[in-house]
């Protein structure tokens, strides 16, 4: 079953790309992160670079990561009883602990500089506030139940919060929801997307937000894509099929979708059109990535207990 969902063939358009400035001091929407861009789509094998003041022996998962006030964080949790997670944080040099007891899987950055999160240990969608840590709820329940697990997110210019709740970590705490889905708030109203998704994960928006992307399907996934453009979202078809375990997603100015491949160990990069342009091969099982750094070219990919880099010639979203 579809809910709001209705066949729609589209032609994707490529982003503009003509919006703000860049600054990891200040808050930006995604259309403001994107102006001035420089420099074209990545091409060809890639090869990231393993950040090994980030290693873990842990048997866990690194998640969710977003860039703001010039760190990276991420969610780091285990697989023991109620999947424990932390946020950590990254500058450039050393990993630091600045959130214990999270309970987050995907992360985030709303227009303020705060975090967004997927928390599956509240089964809702939190916001923490960065300079304090304090969370409160975006999103708690949707017919008067709580969600499975949230997972990822993205917020659109207008405030409106998109997100996936499979049920991966549904364990973690009582309760949830008889679907798997996709999910948007806008004004504090939870309106179910789309239920027809195995195990829907990453999720992103357009440079333009005419589009969002959303990844799942198990083993042999897809990478789904949303008319935004209407009142409500409308299935547009499939920007990318046999995903190999389709985990989080990136995206750059031009448009460009950064694929990650759970157990195939790399990342496919999509063009709008749906064309896979280049690869970025890591040497462990990767979960998302989010641009950063202090020009919004360097793409951060996190994995199970393990982060990586690349530069990149084009910038990106900063979640």
């Amino acid at each position: 079953m579809k809910s709001l969902i209705a066949p729609l063939t589209a032609a994707l358009v490529c982003a503009a790309c003509t919006h703000a400035s860049h600054d990891s001091n200040l808050s930006t929407t995604n259309n403001e992160a994107c102006i001035g861009v420089k420099g074209g789509a990545p091409q060809g094998a890639l090869q990231a670079t393993r950040i090994h003041a980030a290693d873990s022996s842990v048997p866990s998962l690194y998640e969710g990561p977003v860039w703001t006030g010039g760190r990276l964080y991420f969610s780091h949790f285990r697989f023991s009883d109620g999947f424990p997670a932390n946020i950590l944080a990254y500058d450039g040099s050393e990993l630091t602990i600045a959130l214990e007891d999270s309970g987050s899987n995907g992360l985030a950055r709303d227009h303020a500089g705060n975090i967004l999160a997927g928390t599956h240990k509240y089964k809702s969608v939190s916001r923490y506030q960065l300079n304090d840590w304090q969370r409160t709820n975006v999103a708690s329940s949707f017919k008067g139940e709580v969600f499975n697990s949230p997972n990822d997110l993205t917020q659109a210019s207008d405030g409106t919060v998109y997100f996936t709740d499979p049920d991966f970590q549904r364990a973690a705490a009582p309760g949830g929801q008889p679907v798997t889905g996709v999910y948007r708030v806008r004004d504090g109203e939870v309106v179910l997307v789309d239920d027809s998704i195995q195990n829907p994960n990453g999720i992103s928006l357009s440079p333009d937000e005419q589009f969002l992307y959303v990844a799942g399907g198990g083993e042999n996934g897809f990478v789904r894509r949303y008319d935004l453009r209407g009142e409500l979202p409308v299935e547009a078809g499939n920007l990318l099929d046999e995903v190999e375990v389709p985990d989080g997603m990136a995206v750059d100015c031009l448009g460009n979708v950064y694929v990650t491949e759970h157990t195939a160990q790399r990342i496919r990069v999509v063009n709008p059109a749906g064309d896979v342009i280049a690869t970025i091969a890591l040497d462990a099982n990767v979960t998302n990535a989010a641009f950063g750094g202090d020009e919004g070219k360097t793409l951060f990919i996190t994995g199970a207990g393990s982060l990586w880099q690349v530069d990149l010639p084009v910038k990106g979203l900063p979640y």
